[in-house]
């Protein structure tokens, strides 16, 4: 898709390399930040994620793309756009529903390792909005601002984009993610970068919300072939519903950028600037090429030779395949796909018949088998395709939706009643105190209270909050409970 405010002296982060750091050092190091609940970022960080974010600004730049100079014709593109979307969905779902196989995603594994390498992206959902909180009355930034509290769920656990997706990759055994590609990390690090330098590049970082909450076809596709792969859709098919062109966070997309566009002074280089941040989503993978890079031997032999990595000398010697111990095998991890075959020959492994037949899939798999819990549910999944291979038996097209039906918000978690527009500062916060966890439940929410309890003013409330509600600290228990206060509080502001 196109704290507690104080100054604190901060070591280096130790993820990140001298000057130039890559994309999965800097994303870890722009999350830790976590320690002091400020939010803020340490010296190092700050200044490598500028210059990440400027060198990518730069490729975007040069991007071919439909964005307009004059931003009058705008509205009419992103129509079109739309249009185009919704319209090459309906022709896919005639394509399938007259027997075409699916697009995307060749098995169940297929689709978990997608679950995965977009993990880095979708565990920052928003991020990039998070520097916008200090603008809170500044009304042309209220839309995005807003936006950026429903990606937090407005505090409530079960709507807080992040912890919906992980819940996701845990439900699937999905949630050994963070070793992946260098470029499976572009995209997130960016959105981390966009967050803590939003002053700065507050063009851009209007154009990049706009081009990020718009529809792309791979949305609709992504979750119609998850469900019939057994895998909830839920958290894609909210990005449908919540982003939507009439009253979702696209139209507040657009709305900010037209009241944001200076009426008089250099309005060309403002919206030139919005533009490349528009064409920033395009920057490193997107989904159709995270897709296209599945190839599930090459997989399997990655895991393998993970597992290798670590169970060299763990194995006793009693047990040989194809005259070496398994042991020997794994101090060669090279030698992986030759032990696969070797497995295969002496009958540990048949492949074309069901798992269940082959020994090696039950030493995995079995509860009492030595090999039991080493396989992930990914990895356990990616075994099980592998031996299925070319049998047709990987999972077909499903009729029905049992995902469709899902539990409200309120009959699973009681929400915090928005306090009058009239309360005062003081009885908001003790409103959200009485509903926050029990003291002494969870140090952090009663730090957070008690800081709060010494805010005489508004302004003084959001700048305590501010910092509970940065991307690595909105999920938490305090995180959650400031977003509910920070909700209410702005609301008031409106």
């Amino acid at each position: 898709m196109f704290s507690v405010p104080r100054k604190v002296l901060r070591t280096a982060s130790p993820y990140l390399a001298p000057e130039q750091a890559r994309s999965r050092q800097l994303y870890f190091a722009m999350l830790d930040e976590r320690g002091d609940k400020t939010g803020r970022i340490d010296e190092l960080t700050r200044a490598t994620s500028r210059t990440f974010l400027l060198k990518h600004l730069s490729a975007a730049a040069a991007i071919d793309t439909d964005f307009p100079a004059d931003l009058q014709s705008l509205p009419h593109i992103l129509r079109q756009s739309h249009k185009h979307a919704a319209q090459a969905y309906r022709h896919y779902l005639d394509r399938r529903h007259g027997g075409a196989p699916r697009s995307y995603f060749s098995s169940r594994s297929h689709a978990m390792y997608f679950l995965r390498a977009v993990a880095p992206t979708k565990l920052v959902d928003g991020a990039w909005l998070y520097g916008l909180l200090q603008r809170w009355q500044d009304p042309r930034l209220a839309p995005l601002i807003q936006t950026y509290l429903e990606e937090l769920g407005c505090g409530n656990t079960l709507q807080n984009h992040v912890l919906l997706y992980k819940g996701l990759l845990a439900r699937y055994g999905c949630d050994k993610w963070q070793n992946g590609p260098e470029e499976h990390f572009t995209q997130g690090t960016v959105q981390l970068a966009l967050a803590h330098h939003a002053h700065e590049f507050l063009p851009e970082l209007i154009g990049y919300n706009l081009g990020y909450e718009q529809l792309p076809l791979h949305l609709p596709i992504t979750a119609y072939e998850l469900n019939e792969l057994d895998i909830d859709p839920y958290y894609f098919t909210l990005h449908i519903t919540i982003d939507n062109a009439s009253t979702g966070h696209a139209r507040k997309a657009l709305q900010c950028l037209l009241d944001c566009t200076p009426s008089i002074g250099n309005a060309a280089d403002f919206i030139r600037r919005v533009g490349n941040g528009f064409r920033l989503n395009q920057v490193g993978v997107g989904t159709p090429q995270v897709i296209a890079s599945f190839d599930l031997e090459q997989e399997l032999l990655r895991v393998l030779a993970d597992k290798a990595l670590v169970g060299a000398n763990l194995h006793s010697d009693y047990c040989l395949v194809a005259g070496r111990s398994v042991s020997d095998w794994l101090t060669s991890p090279g030698e992986i796909a030759d032990l696969l075959k070797a497995l295969q020959s002496a009958g540990w492994i048949r492949r074309g018949e069901s798992p269940e037949k082959s020994r090696f899939w039950h030493l995995v798999t079995d509860k009492q088998a030595p090999m039991f819990g080493v396989f992930d549910g990914y990895e356990q999944q990616l075994l099980r395709d592998w031996i299925l291979a070319d049998t047709g038996q990987t999972p077909t097209a499903r009729t029905s939706n049992r995902f469709r039906s899902r539990p409200r918000l309120a009959d699973v978690e009681k929400t915090t009643a928005v306090v009058p527009g009239d309360a005062s500062l003081e009885r908001i916060i003790a409103h959200h105190a009485d509903a926050a966890p029990s003291p002494g439940s969870c140090p952090d929410v009663d730090a957070l209270f008690r800081h709060l309890a010494r805010a005489d003013t508004k302004a003084k409330a959001f700048a305590v909050l501010e910092g509970m509600l940065s991307p690595g600290n909105h999920p938490t228990p305090a995180g959650l409970a400031a977003t509910k206060l920070y909700t209410d509080l702005f609301q008031q502001v409106l």
